[in-house]
């Protein structure tokens, strides 16, 4: 376990949080689609890239639960800007449609997540 406590030459390691990774960027003028953002990792990512000021879109299959990841995101941080969109992965139909809606709203794409 020594290894995930030592500090690499970036200066952080595997005990490092999303939040001390991006101390200090600022993330505003980038949007950013999280895939699986209504739990765990993905939720945490989408709550670190708003807290960046990053505009995120949440790629969810369950949008009752990504709306209330998002209500705990704008509690937090009221001035996050965040959207949550369906996206099953599983049926291309999804896919498409996703890309189709996501295209339309002529938002620029700078992270895939």
């Amino acid at each position: 376990m020594w290894l995930f406590s030592r500090k690499g030459p970036s200066g952080f390691s595997g005990r490092s949080t999303a939040e001390e990774v991006t101390q200090g960027i600022d993330g505003s003028g980038l949007t950013a689609i999280v895939t699986g953002a209504s739990s765990g990792i993905g939720a945490e990512t989408a709550r670190v890239l708003a807290l960046r000021g990053v505009h995120v879109v949440m790629a969810v299959r369950n949008m009752v639960a990504a709306k209330k990841v998002k209500e705990a995101i704008v509690k937090e941080n009221p001035c996050a800007r965040i959207d949550a969109m369906e996206l099953d992965l599983s049926s291309m139909a999804s896919v498409r449609k996703f890309a189709s809606d996501f295209k339309s709203s002529s938002l620029p794409l700078n992270l895939l997540m």
